[in-house]
């Protein structure tokens, strides 16, 4: 082989070892999209895997501990199936009724430990001042999604 096919190879051979590592080293490059029943009805299915969901914030359900920095609720989906979530970090500032949430994280004895929170702010996708905010036309856009 000459120096330029192994110079060339060697290139590629790295390029490549680079992508990988960097694609692997993405948490939700491996995660998967599960609805919350999915979740509650399989839960042992998914114990350490990287899942995503996304649900109705249920407001009754925030406890927020600000020493510890930990934030635990529910958030349920179209089936009015709830999931519990727990939440090392700081809390979203728009966490209110109706708001959609999505986390990212593990499955872990029936409670999912999210490693991302985000929220889906409603003036934002609505177009409309947080004071005009319809939580049932919000409702019924996230359970169309859903079906």
């Amino acid at each position: 082989m000459s120096k330029n096919t192994k110079i060339i190879a060697a290139l590629t051979l790295m390029f490549v070892a680079f992508g990988i590592i960097t694609f692997a080293s993405m948490p939700t490059a491996g995660s998967k999209e599960i609805t919350i029943t999915e979740i509650v009805e399989n839960s042992q299915q998914y114990d350490g895997d990287y899942i995503m969901t996304e649900g109705l914030l249920n407001k009754e359900s925030i406890q927020w501990n600000a020493d510890d920095i930990e934030l635990h609720f529910e958030i349920f989906d179209a089936n009015e199936t709830a999931l519990p979530v727990f939440y090392k970090g700081v809390r979203p500032d728009n966490f209110t009724d109706d708001v959609i949430v999505i986390v990212e994280g593990f499955m872990n004895d029936g409670v999912f430990e999210a490693e991302k929170v985000l929220t889906k702010c409603p003036s934002k996708y609505e177009g409309e001042d947080m004071e005009n905010y319809d939580s049932e036309m919000h409702k019924e856009l996230f359970n169309d999604k859903q079906e």
